[in-house]
């Protein structure tokens, strides 16, 4: 056996990518990943080579203890730079169960995968998954288990596609999206992908992803999208950082790269401000107090009681909906740039509309 210390998890690392029927690893493909794995676990690693990737290999199937049956298969394959298709020679084992590290769950495991799978088999865009629906067979889970946590779903969406998505993102699939929009349902739309996360807001699901074309942030709602087709052929690229980080600053999925973080003052009468204080509108929201609460009083004599609030987030959609949402008992008193101007005008509409509609009965 190699006495390289990096040996052993190298070992763990190819036997994860060998396992995977999700992605056609050829030699090359196999010691990037490595590579890329080795460098993440230890930062001062300088990689590893092909040629240690075909000696391991050699040692998995011939020289160690595990003789793993290891097939080698050609798929075609997309070069971006030449806009050409190939063959690619993929190594995967023939067995897509088998594992050099194969062991028994211990009876903890077992339980803890057991109470998992009761609260996954609940969400219905996940059940649809094959290998979840082995693992609930072999642990002899009851499909008809009673609820103890209860998911909110959207009517409309198809739940299929939560769970062909989850597959795409966990497995590093690049996708061909086809979707439609509000106004023209019956156009379809193609698009690739590179699916990164998906997020729920509002009771709808929505796919985060980077255009393959050009690698901007884009978000789809499960409700519009009609199919999605893994396209094993191209490369995928992964998002360089948390992806969760860039909405740390919005309410809701939508995103504005040019919009600026907004500090945002408004005020909630008696009736909701138990409901503000306890489910915040952003994350950033915080009570004021003290001398600034008491300058904001003298501003605002005509607000008698309630509580003002700050929240530091960006312009979109979905902010001026849920602070419009709360009617007469939240007002937005003043922001750095355009939430307040906007939470107006759409208050302004609001009064013009129902005005129109008096003047006409």
């Amino acid at each position: 056996m190699p006495t390289n210390k990096n040996a052993m998890t190298r070992y763990m690392i190819l036997d994860e990518l060998l396992c995977n029927r999700y992605h056609n690893y050829s030699l090359d493909d196999l010691t990037e990943e490595v590579c890329n794995r080795l460098v993440e676990l230890y930062p001062k690693s300088d990689g590893v080579v092909r040629r240690t990737i075909e000696k391991d290999l050699k040692y998995l199937e011939v020289e160690g203890p595990f003789l793993a049956d290891i097939e080698r298969y050609t798929v075609p394959a997309f070069n971006k730079e030449t806009q050409k298709t190939y063959n690619k020679q993929c190594l995967r084992y023939a067995n897509p169960s088998y594992s050099i590290f194969k062991k028994k769950m211990s009876s903890e495991e077992s339980y803890l995968l057991h109470e998992a799978l009761t609260i996954l088999g609940q969400f219905e865009g996940l059940p649809n998954l094959d290998a979840l629906e082995r693992l609930r067979l072999g642990l002899k889970l009851n499909r008809k288990q009673k609820k103890i946590i209860s998911f909110t779903k959207n009517p409309l969406e198809n739940s299929n596609l939560l769970g062909e998505l989850f597959v795409a993102i966990s497995q590093r699939q690049v996708i061909e999206l086809h979707y439609h929009t509000f106004n023209a349902p019956e156009d379809i739309h193609k698009t690739n992908l590179h699916p990164y996360m998906l997020k729920e807001y509002n009771r709808r699901w929505f796919l985060i992803a980077a255009a393959e074309s050009d690698g901007k942030i884009l978000n789809f709602p499960l409700d519009r999208i009609d199919k999605v087709v893994p396209i094993p052929s191209h490369k995928y690229i992964e998002y360089d950082g948390d992806i969760n980080e860039l909405f740390e600053d919005v309410v809701g999925v939508t995103l504005y790269d040019d919009k600026p973080v907004e500090h945002i003052v408004f005020w909630v009468d008696d009736r909701s401000e138990g409901y503000v204080s306890t489910k915040p509108i952003h994350e950033s929201q915080k009570p004021i107090r003290g001398e600034k609460e008491e300058a904001l009083r003298i501003q605002y004599p005509q607000l008698i009681g309630g509580k003002f609030f700050s929240i530091e987030c960006k312009y979109n959609y979905e902010i001026i909906r849920e602070l419009c949402s709360f009617g007469k008992e939240l007002i937005v008193l003043s922001s750095d740039y355009i939430v307040a101007n906007k939470v107006r005008e759409r208050v302004i509409e609001m009064a013009d509309q129902y005005r129109r509609i008096e003047n006409n009965k």
